[in-house]
Order: C-alpha cells, then sequence, then structure tokens
C-alpha cells in the first residue's frame, strides 16, 4: 500500500523517537492562546530561519521554541495564523492556516525529507495547510481585522535567489500585506511591554531602563508616551501610565505577554521531557567527575558531557557548553574551552542537554585533582549556603527575586567574613548576576517573573568570581565557583531535579575518587 508523499515525511517507527511531544499536545496550546484573542483579531507566527556558518555549508536547523510549542514544526521556511473568529478560504471555514515548506524531492535527497502541506495536516493534526509558496498569493485582508498580532519579526535574513518562499521572503511578503516600510520595526512595542509587564513589580529600574532604551535608539527619544513614563514622579503616576499602554492595530507586546504566562507553567508532558533532559546532564556532571585529572583539557571535559548527552538521545546542547578553569571560570559564559591542562585549578562545568526541544541547566565546580583547597572550599561552601538559602523560598506565592535575595544575603555576609569585602555593598562586584531564570524550551525560557505558580520549573545558581587582579588576598585570586540546580515548584514544595549530580564537598570528592570507564581509553598521538 503507498502512501501519499506528505505522509512519508519523518514518519514514525524506527527511525524516529517515540518520545516527542504529540500533535495533541501542540493542537491544545494553539487552542489555549486562540481562547485568548481579542475579537476580529490575527495572530502571525513565523518559523526559525535556516542560518549560513560558512559558504555553503549551513547551521544545524533549530526551531524557534514559540513556533515549535504550537505546532511541533521541526523545519525552517513557514508561518502560522491563528484567526480568533473562522476564517473562510476556498470555501472552508477554519480558525488557522499552516504555510509549509513544500516537498521538494531533489533537495530532500540532499537535506533531508520534509512533511510538505500534507504531512503538517496528518502529521501535526493542522486543519488548513498550504504551501509556503503560496503565501506570496494569499488573500489576507488586513483592513478587517481590528488587532494583528505577531512576535517581532525575524532579523537578519538571508535570501536565498533559488526559493521564492524562503523567510526572508515570506517576512517581505507580509510586510507588504499589511503596510510596513523595509527596515520598520517594533522597538517603542518593546519598551511598552515592558513598561505594561515589570512596572508593578520594579518599576524604578523599569524607569532606568527605558531612560537607557530611549538615549541609545534615537527612534525612542521623542515618544511622548515613553517621556511621560520616564519623568513620573512617583508609583501611582507610573502606574496609571502603566495601565495605559498605547495600543496599534499591529501588535508585538500581547504575544510576548500570553506566550510567557503559558510557557511558565509546565504540562505533565512538557515535565517528561524537561525531566529526561536534566537527568542526563546530571549524569554527565557524575562522569565528568570520575574521569577528572589535571592533565584533561577543557574540551575533553566538554567532550565526555556532550557524549553524554548523546548516548541518551540529545539532539543538542541547550547553550554553548562553558567549562572553565582557574580564571576561565570567573568568566561568566566563558565558552572557548582551549585550555590545554585544567593543572590543579577548580573547574567550572556549566552544561545542559537538551532532550526533544527542552533543556537543562546544570552547574557543578569541582577541583580538577580531586581535592578542594581549604581556600576553595571555604568559597564553595559559601556557595553551597547560598544555594542552600535560594532553595527554601522556591514556594508558590514567593516572588520571582526571593531566591536571588536570600542567597545575594548569604554571600555578602560571608565574603565580609572572610575578609574579602569590608561590608555588604561590595559584594556584588563578586556576585554580579541573580540566581535564577525559567528553564523549559529556552534555557533562559518565558516566564512573567511574579510570584512563584504550581508547575513551574527555575533554576538555582548563586555564585562567587574573584578573578585575578581583584582588590583582596592573591589567594582568594582565580577562584570562580557556581553551583546551579534545576528546581520544580509545586503546590507541595520544592524537588530539586537535577541532584543526580554531587554537590557537596564531601559527595563531590568522593565521586572523584571512583574509577571511570574512560579510564582506559587510550587514542594514539598524533603528529
Amino acid at each position: 500500500m503507498s502512501l501519499p508523499l506528505g505522509v512519508a515525511a519523518q514518519s514514525g517507527g524506527p527511525d524516529k523517537p517515540a518520545d516527542f511531544l504529540d500533535k495533541e499536545f501542540h493542537r491544545q496550546r494553539r487552542e489555549a492562546l486562540r481562547q485568548q484573542l481579542p475579537a476580529n483579531s490575527v495572530a502571525v507566527f513565523f518559523s526559525n530561519p535556516l542560518r549560513n556558518r560558512a559558504n555553503d555549508v549551513d547551521f544545524h536547523f533549530h526551531q524557534h521554541p514559540d513556533f515549535y510549542y504550537l505546532t511541533g514544526y521541526r523545519e525552517p521556511n513557514a508561518v502560522l495564523l491563528l484567526f480568533s473568529d473562522q476564517f473562510m478560504i476556498n470555501g472552508v471555514a477554519t480558525q488557522e492556516v499552516f504555510f509549509a515548506q513544500p516537498r521538494n524531492p531533489q533537495a530532500e535527497s540532499w537535506t533531508g525529507k520534509r512533511l510538505g502541506e500534507e504531512g503538517v495536516k496528518q502529521q501535526l493534526g493542522l486543519t488548513y495547510a498550504l504551501p509556503a509558496t503560496s503565501f506570496a498569493g494569499f488573500k489576507l485582508d488586513t483592513a478587517a481585522f481590528d488587532r494583528i498580532f505577531l512576535l517581532d519579526l525575524p532579523h537578519d535574513l538571508r535570501n536565498d535567489p533559488s526559493n521564492p518562499a524562503d523567510l526572508h521572503d515570506l517576512v517581505a511578503q507580509f510586510r507588504q500585506k499589511v503596510g510596513l516600510v523595509p527596515g520598520q520595526d517594533f522597538a517603542h512595542q518593546q519598551v511598552y511591554q515592558i513598561i505594561s509587564q515589570y512596572d508593578a513589580q520594579a518599576g524604578p529600574r523599569v524607569q532606568e531602563e527605558v531612560k537607557r532604551q530611549m538615549a541609545a535608539n534615537p527612534a525612542l527619544a521623542n515618544n511622548t508616551f515613553l517621556k511621560a513614563y520616564v519623568n513620573a514622579k512617583d508609583a501611582a503616576a507610573r502606574a496609571a501610565l502603566a495601565a495605559k499602554v498605547p495600543q496599534e492595530k499591529v501588535d508585538t507586546g500581547f504575544l510576548e505577554e500570553k506566550l510567557s504566562e503559558m510557557r511558565e507553567v509546565k504540562t505533565p508532558d512538557e515535565m517528561k521531557l524537561l525531566r529526561k533532559a536534566i537527568a542526563m546532564s546530571a549524569i554527565g556532571q557524575v562522569e565528568v567527575m570520575k574521569a577528572m585529572h589535571p592533565n584533561m583539557s577543557e574540551t575533553e571535559v566538554q567532550g565526555i558531557h556532550e557524549f553524554v548527552y548523546k548516548k541518551y538521545g540529545a539532539e543538542y546542547e541547550g547553550y554553548p557548553s562553558i567549562v572553565g578553569a582557574g580564571n576561565n571560570g570567573c568568566i561568566l559564559h566563558y565558552i572557548e574551552n582551549e585550555r590545554p591542562k585544567l593543572g590543579n585549578d577548580l573547574v567550572l562545568m556549566d552544561l545542559g542537554a537538551e532532550y526533544h526541544g527542552y533543556t537543562a541547566d546544570v552547574t557543578r565546580t569541582i577541583p580538577a585533582n580531586g581535592k578542594f583547597t581549604p581556600d576553595q572550599k571555604q568559597i564553595y561552601e559559601l556557595v553551597y549556603a547560598a544555594q542552600e538559602a535560594g532553595f527554601k523560598e522556591c514556594k508558590v506565592g514567593n516572588e520571582f527575586n526571593a531566591p536571588n535575595a536570600a542567597a545575594q544575603k548569604v554571600m555578602a555576609e560571608g565574603l565580609v567574613k572572610l575578609g574579602i569585602i569590608k561590608n555588604p555593598e561590595e559584594a556584588r562586584r563578586y556576585t554580579m548576576h541573580g540566581v535564577s531564570h525559567y528553564l523549559g524550551l529556552d534555557v533562559h525560557d518565558r516566564g512573567t517573573y511574579g510570584a512563584f505558580k504550581p508547575n513551574t520549573v527555575i533554576t538555582v545558581e548563586p555564585g562567587i568570581y574573584i578573578p585575578d587582579g581583584s582588590p583582596c588576598d592573591k589567594k582568594w585570586w582565580g577562584i570562580g565557583i557556581r553551583i546551579e540546580d534545576d528546581v520544580l515548584i509545586t503546590e507541595k514544595g520544592w524537588e530539586n531535579l537535577s541532584s543526580g549530580a554531587p554537590r557537596t564537598v564531601k559527595d563531590i570528592e568522593a565521586t572523584m575518587a571512583k574509577p571511570s570507564p574512560l579510564d582506559s581509553f587510550k587514542l594514539p598521538e598524533l603528529k
């Protein structure tokens, strides 16, 4: 029995893992969002584009997390339209139209099979699908809608002259449909969204951020509403303005807000994938602890972690892997990972597997030779105590900043006690980042940054970094320590999802003393 061409693409069975989110999950997410659309409106979503690595080689494609969340589609050059009301197309009433990358047997023989519009309908459950090549001629009477919602349009798009429906063309065609001139952006709407979403929680900080953006972007400098906001004299005046953020027909803030609310709270199906990503990341930390020695390179450490992820079926790393020995560990997002020997320094390892779209984010800092020095141990145990304080604040109803406030207090007081600083106000020199962010389809996932809700996943990751040349005793120089765990917040309390990675000094040293399967793995030397 033969199948239609579209159905053959990305078919199930032995060639595809069985535990991807099913089409019903994505349908429910689309419907939940659609139910929040105001009457007589349309929401427009674009896939991610292909990104060029060099010459005729592209980076491995990674879908836009919001697009994946709503569709499950894992290809470029696509558009999703969601309508608040029934939309008539070719005599058919629908509330969603999907424009898929069309089937192309010649291209597929080089770069892999495509779903096409038939595959999108049958495998992903989209009710109405068309080839992306038809988007240019698609009759979307934007004048008939009261509101048109979109996320910020994709930037830095490459035009493939041989493809009339690459993302460069799809975005240009959309701009033409809604009357946006080339280069017109939505910077002011993005600032409006910051005001609307965060003024109640952090008004003075929001006011300063708006001032900064107005100074940096001439297009914002003379915006009447923004000038009124930055000149507001008190919280009441700010709040009154935040409640009346200007609405425009083409709006980029609404979907940001609604998707942040939706993605902040994880479903049971999402948690299955997130737990798996975190579990394999914790196992990676364990295997590296057993294998590490002073003659190992940062690159080799990275490779062991990422091998574990691949062994368990992870498609990607969730973000560029960070492996920093000694002073490199004091660079927050050090990704060169090129030091040839770890020596006897501490090694900060911040890595996470991405499994079916969901990413972990786990950090451990360990001594390359298996034993903490007394000075290293003092800083480590201070960071550990700060993390414990942060964990205790992971409760439904607590404000998002509660873990950060608790952890920062412990670190500031501890640094004073150790004589590294003279007063707590100096602590930010060495504790320069907050301790939490949401986790999910993005490593820094969407969320509202308000009070904690049940079934939210955040990180708790205090860190102290004392780079060479710091104004303190030289014995502390080159010590960079971060401990990061992934925490599920529920009505019953909090759960450390990454507890499989040893965290105490005692447990780390005990794990590092164990044999590794890699101890006997020898490769020939290269000349």
